[in-house]
């Protein structure tokens, strides 16, 4: 197989839309990521999958904090910022949970501190402890297939 051919059937795994955020000196950043799932209830931990020429990695490594910002349908925006498909500037509007930065209007956010880090082929994945969550009634963007979706009810 090639790596082509790895990615498009990845693809086809429909994901929920994330931005992680960390703050590193009082500069706040942020990176459009899929690679995010639960781990454990007890205790309360996620883990995320960063890329080896992220620009975010280190800034995690060093901050030992991250936010995983499950973005709403409404924020696909918000998605290709962080993503860097949109390149003039925007403002961003951030708020704070349990002292880290995190996204508003997000579906979801999800406030760690990082428990562990293993390098694993060309990704580093961080465990994360979660130290809070708020939550809001919205639903959620999708991508699946290299595209943005919306939730459609099931009849």
């Amino acid at each position: 197989m090639d790596d082509h051919q790895f990615r498009t059937a990845m693809g086809k795994f429909a994901t929920g839309v994330t931005v992680i955020t960390t703050e590193l000196d009082g500069d706040i950043h942020g990176m459009t990521a899929n690679a995010f799932m639960s781990v454990s209830l007890d205790p309360k931990l996620v883990v995320i999958s960063i890329g080896e020429k992220a620009k975010i990695l280190n800034k995690i490594k060093d901050s030992k904090i991250f936010t995983v910002n499950i973005l709403a349908a409404d924020q696909q925006d918000l998605s290709m910022i962080f993503a860097g498909q949109i390149k003039e500037p925007r403002e961003v509007v951030f708020d704070r949970l349990d002292g880290k930065p995190a996204l508003a209007g997000a579906c979801a956010q999800v406030a760690c501190e990082v428990s562990t880090a293993h390098v694993e082929g060309d990704h580093t994945l961080f465990i994360g402890k979660v130290t809070d969550i708020h939550l809001e009634e919205k639903e959620p963007l999708v991508f699946v297939n290299g595209k943005y979706r919306e939730l459609a009810g099931i009849s």
